[in-house]
């Protein structure tokens, strides 16, 4: 389709963003993962009954001293627990090295086979410190598909024996330094570490190791046998829910009721010994990350991002795209703006109720980028081109249509572009007199033009007061039609009022011209009704607003013989027929202009008062039976008789019609002829 080619850009836009989301750069990942970080922020919050949590607060350091305290304060807490029947005691906290005070075997001796579990941390040093592996039952190679840690710092073995499981610490921040996912397993060269969660489900459950399947694509799940199985991405991650609030109790109190049947997590929040990690949710302590993601695996509220929702999301995306930039094109501008709005609402919905009902992840970022840029760029193009057609319709027609027709022409172009078959009342005009006029300029060309140009505002300013359109000036002549491009239902008794206010112009005309000493000038017009084929036409490279068909053809036609008939305007027989009774006519012939058969009855128009003037019409009337009747000497006598009626308008007309009588004398008539005078000039 030949609008196409205009909107090359908006689908190269298109084309561009598609490639850049197949590419996933850094502003599309980090857009697509705060647009996740609003849904959880906006998700209704919960309350754990399963975990508890043990501050080791400033109370707690006003309590028990400085830190690190002596392990056997820790073993004191973990006793606490065990005596309120608490359940796996999670220690987020690293005993890389020995105590100073020397409270290691005492802890040791407490951890032993009471279900505690203590923590390693993954570390940039390729080395391998009391490192704590785990054994791994395998369904293929999950190896390619793990977090790597350069080598892991774990707690001093007399401690990581004693406990009842280690796990790492470590969380795996995204581009933006926001926690939003925890790997399950991690690995160092062969060897696979749990996490602390992943961990503390197998202490729970006694089981000793881990089963994990792995295919193509990566790890699809994992699970402690004695446990439900937990989906994972291709990674071995897991989305965090932070929409849980947990019980927390400070070390430092003497009621540890709370714990009973709890799983619990010892962790640091004191000043200068709580580290802290970025959220989802705001800065929270980098043991939130344990229980909230242990929490996410207890409760099966397992967050689902499908390996394949990136290529759906930004097929989506395109697709609708391309529906926008065919809608901006067709579309009022309204109905663009509504449908961008609904896609936005749409979007925003299907995300927010996915993700409530379902706990699915689904990008809208991307979409609603791709639809406003698009959209806006779609809709930047379409007012251009809008803009640049008006104003091309402004240069092509200011001078040739009034403003209201080129204000109509503006807000809907396509009346021009799109041709239309249609009734029309069609006016040629021509200067008579130019012969004299010129002559009267000798050399002086620029004077002459001048003038011309008067003459030509003088006779258009008549057709744009009436809405009529200028189709073109041919030297000294003019051409306008009526009811095209703006409708008007009386268009034939609006041509015929535009013709003589033309005349009435051109009288008005030549006394400025006459009072410079400049010989007057005339006009002749022919005006017809009929049906016309309207639109732009012409070659590629130079084009116009024209209009074509018989009825023009018969107009120009008209025109050309107001010479040979003496008068100032000629009339079709269409028009005559449908102004009959709103103007002065008088018929002229029955004629068959050049390159025609049948005979046209063709009229003048007069600007008289019909009553005055009824008896001499009357005699005009008689005057044409006789001339029909071949009653040619009682014609002349007429014309005769008629000479100097109508204030001398048609004196020209009847020495023509007496000079036509006198030759149809000398002629051999048929009994049937039908009075239709053939012409043989244009």
């Amino acid at each position: 389709m030949k609008w196409i080619t205009h909107w090359t850009t908006v689908f190269v836009t298109v084309f561009v963003l598609t490639l850049t989301g197949l590419q996933d750069p850094y502003i599309k990942e980090t857009l697509r993962l705060k647009s996740f970080d609003l849904l959880q922020i906006n998700h209704d919050r919960t309350t754990s009954n399963e975990i508890v949590i043990i501050n080791i607060d400033e109370k707690s350091i006003e309590k028990y001293g400085q830190w690190p305290w002596k392990r056997t304060v820790m073993a004191d807490i973990i006793e606490r627990v065990r005596a309120n029947e608490g359940g796996v005691i999670v220690l987020p906290i690293l005993f890389s090295e020995q105590d100073r005070l020397g409270g290691d075997e005492a802890f040791a001796t407490t951890i032993k086979d009471n279900g505690v579990v203590l923590a390693q941390v993954g570390t940039a040093q390729s080395q391998n410190n009391n490192a704590v592996p785990r054994g791994v039952a395998k369904i293929g190679d999950p190896l390619p598909w793990l977090f790597e840690w350069p080598g892991m710092l774990g707690p001093i073995k007399s401690l990581s024996t004693a406990a009842g499981g280690v796990g790492v610490l470590n969380t795996a921040p995204e581009i933006d330094g926001v926690t939003r996912r925890i790997p399950l397993l991690m690995k160092i060269g062969e060897e696979i570490y749990p996490a602390l969660a992943l961990e503390t489900i197998r202490v729970a459950t006694g089981d000793p190791s881990y089963q994990v399947k792995t295919q193509e694509g990566g790890i699809t799940a994992l699970r402690v046998p004695k446990y439900k199985t937990i989906q994972t991405d291709a990674h071995g991650r897991i989305w965090i829910r932070w929409a849980y609030d947990f019980k927390n109790i400070s070390a430092a109190d003497e009621d540890f009721s709370a714990v009973k049947g709890k799983t619990v997590i010892i962790g640091t929040t004191a000043e200068g010994i709580g580290s802290t990690i970025a959220t989802p949710s705001g800065t929270q302590y980098s043991y939130m990350a344990v229980a909230s993601s242990l929490q996410t695996v207890l409760m099966g509220d397992n967050i689902v991002r499908y390996d394949f929702a990136n290529f759906v999301e930004l097929l989506i995306s395109t697709v609708t795209a391309i529906v926008v930039v065919i809608l901006a094109r067709f579309a009022a501008y309204w109905i663009v703006g509504v449908g961008m709005i609904a896609l936005y609402v749409a979007a925003l919905y299907f995300a927010n109720y996915f993700f409530h009902s379902r706990l699915q992840l689904w990008d809208v970022s991307w979409f609603i980028i791709t639809l406003t840029i698009v959209g806006m760029h779609a809709i930047f193009n379409r007012f251009v081109r809008e803009f640049t057609l008006k104003q091309q319709i402004k240069k092509q027609f200011g001078g040739y249509a009034s403003p209201m027709v080129v204000e109509m022409l503006q807000k809907n172009p396509d009346i021009i572009k799109q041709g239309v078959k249609k009734e029309v009342s069609i006016c040629f005009s021509d200067l008579r007199g130019f012969t004299p006029l010129g002559e009267s300029f000798g050399n002086d060309v620029k004077g002459l033009t001048e003038v011309m140009n008067g003459y030509m505002d003088a006779i258009t300013k008549p057709v744009l007061d009436a809405n009529g359109m200028i189709i073109k000036y041919i030297g000294d002549a003019s051409m306008h039609i009526h009811n095209a491009p703006m409708d008007d239902p009386e268009h034939p008794k609006t041509a015929v009022r535009t013709a003589l206010n033309m005349l009435k112009a051109v009288e008005l005309f030549n006394e400025t011209l006459t009072a410079k000493g400049r010989p007057p000038v005339g006009m002749g017009a022919g005006i017809n009704t009929g049906l016309g084929y309207i639109g732009e036409m012409g070659s590629t490279q130079r084009h116009s607003y024209d209009v074509l068909g018989d009825a023009v053809s018969t107009t120009a036609r008209l025109e050309s013989q107001c010479k040979n008939y003496g008068v100032l305007l000629i009339v079709g027989p269409e028009t005559h027929r449908r102004t009959v009774n709103d103007f002065f006519y008088l018929k002229l012939d029955d004629l068959a202009v050049k390159g025609k058969t049948v005979g046209l009855d063709i009229y003048t128009v007069l600007d008289l008062n019909s009553q005055e003037h009824n008896n001499d019409k009357e005699l005009h009337q008689a005057m044409h039976e006789d001339y029909r009747n071949q009653r040619f000497d009682a014609a002349i006598a007429k014309c005769k008789k008629l000479k100097g009626s109508f204030h001398g308008l048609m004196d020209k007309y009847y020495k023509m019609w007496q000079e036509r009588c006198e030759y149809m004398l000398t002629q051999t008539l048929p009994k049937n002829w039908n009075g239709v005078f053939i012409a043989t000039t244009k």
